[in-house]
């Protein structure tokens, strides 16, 4: 058997097994496990005692437990709860100035937590009900809150960047960095979208009453607190990491340590929080960590193969596609397997065969690894929310008020699909949207 038969063959199983619904890591790890005892015999043992040893040299793994660890705490002690409230006072008056405030509050959560799942579940407790009291119109309110919670993965510190930098060994920094515009332009396109809409059928967003918007300015400007403690742990984390005066490691402590520090002074901090937050952080890192290990196997006996310079050859000798061609198909894959799996199966699917490929593609680019990165990013967007297996479309379906059904879901997150699509033409387009402030950082 060729060994181009074999790399089809391992991709096809691996396929097939994800389908059966099982945990991800192990799908991945037995076609690795089977393909490496049937093409090297009893020394392929050694497969995954070099893996994990590989794992545990990987120096930006150790700030994934941190991160989490953050994101969990400032979620569970009420801080966006709070800082809801505050964009709910500030941002009244504008057409559809709730739903646009949600927009902003995902972007703050996003820039403390780095997950998805933390902007939905809080949108969903706390935004939806309010906007749906105040009757606003469901199918928008829930794109909003779904298309606001995917901003968590694109902006820093991201978690999914993490584990692409530590899969296609660059640097987290620089992935993060250049997340940051992207992310914000999208955050942009968002709420632009929502004060057309309405400024269109002002039906969908009916206005708040005087009674609402009456309230003292310095009342108003005494809820500008709710933002302080957000602002302080993000500038604290990312601005000494970004200006050299902490690693990555001890940025990612700085951020876990402020947020216990400000659900202390929140008079929020207890022993159960503690103990959820760690188990929650155990949970997530733990899951992480044996995907990645597979992976790594995985992508050992693809690699040992020659599988990567075999679809080197398919693309760009055989077919005789431009670079540009080959980052279009791509981005459809993407699109296509997000529609079926998360972000991480993803990532770890395509790793082996996309990641060799990018980097010898001559596209002209800064920074081209780290560009393609925010491409991955901005296309799992895409993928949470895309039916039928969108992650978060079933985290909203269990977490929406009872009035919003499965079809109001689906319905709803159509235009922001569509938005994600401009943004990601965008960055193709214009490169330096993601690659400028990486650039500038490094000189």
């Amino acid at each position: 058997m060729s060994y181009e038969a074999v790399a089809l063959i391992m991709f096809a199983g691996m396929i097939l097994l994800m389908l059966t619904g099982q945990r991800v890591f192990a799908m991945i790890g037995a076609v690795a496990a089977a393909s490496a005892l049937a093409l090297y015999g009893n020394s392929s043992a050694e497969l995954p005692f070099n893996a994990v040893f590989k794992l545990f040299s990987w120096y930006a793994l150790l700030t994934l437990p941190l991160f989490v660890y953050m994101g969990h705490m400032m979620a569970k002690s009420g801080i966006a709860e709070d800082l809801y409230k505050m964009m709910h006072v500030w941002c009244g008056r504008l057409p559809g100035g709730l739903a646009m405030g949600t927009i902003f509050l995902m972007v703050i959560i996003s820039a403390i937590n780095g997950l998805s799942v933390a902007g939905l579940a809080i949108g969903s407790a706390i935004a939806l009900p309010e906007m749906l009291r105040r009757g606003y119109d469901k199918v928008l309110i829930t794109g909003v809150v779904q298309g606001g919670s995917t901003l968590g993965i694109l902006l820093p510190p991201s978690v999914v960047m993490v584990l692409f930098a530590v899969i296609a060994r660059q640097p987290v920094s620089d992935l993060w960095l250049a997340g940051v515009f992207p992310g914000l332009m999208m955050a942009g396109i968002f709420a632009l979208y929502v004060y057309v809409r309405v400024k269109i059928n002002p039906k969908l967003a009916p206005e708040l009453s005087e009674e609402e918007l009456a309230m003292p300015l310095r009342e108003k400007v005494l809820l500008l607190r709710a933002g302080i403690a957000p602002v302080v742990i993000f500038l604290l984390m990312i601005g000494l990491f970004v200006t050299g005066y902490t690693n990555l490691l001890e940025s990612s402590a700085v951020g876990a340590t402020s947020a216990t520090v400000a659900a202390a002074w929140k008079r929020r901090l207890s022993a159960g929080l503690l103990i959820e937050t760690a188990r929650e952080t155990m949970t997530v890192t733990a899951m992480f960590m044996w995907i990645v290990l597979a992976a790594l196997a995985f992508s050992s006996v693809f690699d040992g193969i020659g599988a990567v310079r075999a679809i080197e050859n398919v693309f760009i000798h055989n077919w005789e596609l431009s670079p540009w061609m080959v980052i279009i198909l791509m981005q459809l894959s993407f699109i296509l397997m997000g529609m079926f799996l998360d972000d991480t199966a993803m990532l770890v699917i395509v790793a082996p065969l996309y990641i060799p490929l990018v980097q010898r593609l001559d596209l002209g680019i800064d920074h081209q690894m780290v560009w393609f990165g925010i491409l991955y990013t901005m296309t799992c967007q895409i993928a949470y929310v895309t039916p039928p297996f969108g992650y978060n479309l079933f985290l909203m379906r269990g977490m929406a008020p009872k009035e919003i059904t499965l079809i109001d879901i689906y319905r709803s997150i159509i235009p922001f699909v569509i938005m994600m699509g401009l943004s990601i033409a965008l960055i193709m387009l214009f490169p330096q949207i993601a690659t400028w402030l990486p650039s500038y950082f490094r000189g």
